[in-house]
């Protein structure tokens, strides 16, 4: 079993940054990718940026490319999303989950966070 609990969701005006962390307790021994996916209102959850065990390979979705930056720290067993250029389009929630590798499907992932709140404003 894998514990993920998400922190650093806010309110912030558009062009803002906010980082998100996300610590990972209990089988933690175990190497696997680590996501971060978001649902707005209304909508499916979905893709935002993952990073495989090592962090040498990262992947974002489209929507997001050149103004999100995901990492990891794995002595401190927390990934990261730092997010900067935020637009109201961003506002969600934003999960954090584990897998075996970096996958993009929601299904994949086995241990999922909470969920931590972003709103973005006009």
């Amino acid at each position: 079993q894998v514990q993920l609990v998400e922190s650093g969701g806010g309110l912030v005006q558009t062009g803002g940054s906010l980082r998100l962390s996300c610590a990972a307790s209990g089988r933690t021994s175990s190497r696997y990718a680590m996501a971060w996916f978001r649902q707005a209102p209304g909508k499916e959850r979905a893709f935002v940026a993952a990073i495989s065990w090592g962090g040498s390979s990262t992947y974002y979705a489209d929507s997001v490319k050149g103004r999100f930056a995901i990492s990891r720290d794995n002595a401190k067993n927390t990934v990261y999303l730092q997010m900067d250029s935020l637009k109201p389009e961003d506002t969600a929630v934003y999960y954090c989950a584990t897998a075996q590798k970096v996958v993009f499907v929601v299904s994949m992932y086995d241990y999922w966070g909470q969920g931590t709140q972003v709103t973005v404003s006009s």
